[in-house]
């Protein structure tokens, strides 16, 4: 079975792991949550300082923890795209030279691709095809796997993505960055049914909606909205403002549209199992809803662990076995892109690096 060295720098978490076999040897990730809190979001050039600092240190200790040596390693890999430029070329000049000094294969990886992947490292999953619901901070997709490497795209955000929805309800509401698990704390308390607010919908150039796309900005904007309006009326001596209830009426309704979404489009395309991985996927909220309604219409379901919802290193590698095991290997000449749909994976590993 083969053996991986693998990174992730694509944003603001350092990551390395070895995984063998879908099994995890040894994984690490270094946050920088704190320092980016205080600007209220990613600041690029501090990632890419930070991603310098703390990957050798990363890479010492899996390989250490894992007690595989470079030797033994068949390959090594690095997230190529999508992401942050400068993040990206601290983990592939990092991979890429480490896969020169020591001889061994190197494979580009797409951080959705890693995604996807993640799942993986869990409860085994029935056989393809099956419909992927990718929520994180960047994007809101859903995805049909018909196998490795096979992907379709059914829907996607056409505004925020359900993790940027998180991040600026979060700053409305005074809790700081990241937004996800603010809000959740936020909302554990509170009536998830006090206020009414959007499900946002997609409109057709023909008429009518898009029955599997999302949009989150009109959610957005009817929260800043409603707390206008109860901040007005706690100055004019009215009720507290009401937190606890705000954040929960925004994290059930993200929770519905996300889970009533994906259900329909797999029962629309007869896809009878149903996968949820990103770093949104680690909320509580959506993940009872989506078992919930997923125990109601009969329909397979799995979430990746919690470990490997954010990101990490580790659904890379992973991800790199899976093309590696089908005799793909990358240019050790390939160079980092901030965009490149999931579709366009497979140029990662063109004999001809294409950036």
């Amino acid at each position: 079975m083969p053996t991986l060295l693998a990174l992730e720098t694509s944003c603001d978490e350092s990551a390395a792991a070895v995984v063998c076999n879908q099994t995890v040897l040894a994984s690490a990730v270094a946050t920088q949550m704190e320092e980016h809190a205080r600007w209220g979001g990613v600041v690029p050039e501090i990632a890419s300082r930070r991603h310098v600092e703390a990957l050798p240190h990363l890479i010492e200790q899996v390989m250490a923890q894992s007690g595989v040596s470079y030797q033994e390693l068949d390959a090594i890999a690095a997230t190529a795209a999508p992401g942050l430029v400068g993040a990206l070329l601290i983990g592939s000049v990092t991979g890429r030279s480490l896969a020169r000094l020591h001889g061994k294969p190197f494979l580009g990886v797409h951080h959705l691709e890693g995604h996807l992947c993640s799942v993986q490292l869990g409860d085994p999953l029935p056989p393809g095809p099956y419909l992927v619901l990718l929520v994180s901070g960047g994007h809101t997709e859903m995805i049909c796997v018909d196998g490795p490497g096979d992907y379709t795209r059914l829907a996607r955000s056409r505004d925020d993505a359900a993790g940027e929805a998180f991040d600026k309800v979060a700053r409305l509401l005074g809790l700081g960055y990241p937004g996800g698990p603010a809000v959740q704390a936020a909302a554990a308390s509170g009536d998830s049914k006090r206020f009414s607010l959007p499900k946002g919908r997609v409109s057709r150039p023909e008429g009518g909606f898009h029955p599997y796309d999302f949009s989150f900005s009109g959610l957005k904007t009817a929260v800043l909205r409603l707390v206008n309006q109860l901040r007005a009326e706690e100055a004019a001596g009215g009720e507290p403002f009401p937190l606890a209830d705000v954040a929960a009426s925004f994290e059930q309704v993200v929770a519905d549209v996300l889970v009533e979404r994906t259900t329909r489009c797999a029962r629309d395309q007869g896809l009878k199992t149903i996968v949820m991985v990103g770093g949104v996927a680690a909320n509580h909220r959506l993940r009872a809803r989506l078992e919930e309604r997923c125990q109601a219409l009969a329909l397979e379901w799995r979430v990746a662990p919690l470990a490997y919802c954010t990101d990490n290193a580790a659904m890379i590698g992973v991800a790199a076995e899976q093309r590696f095991r089908a005799g793909a290997q990358s240019s050790i000449e390939l160079a980092v892109t901030p965009r490149l749909p999931l579709e366009q994976a497979p140029v990662l590993y063109e004999p001809q690096a294409p950036f």
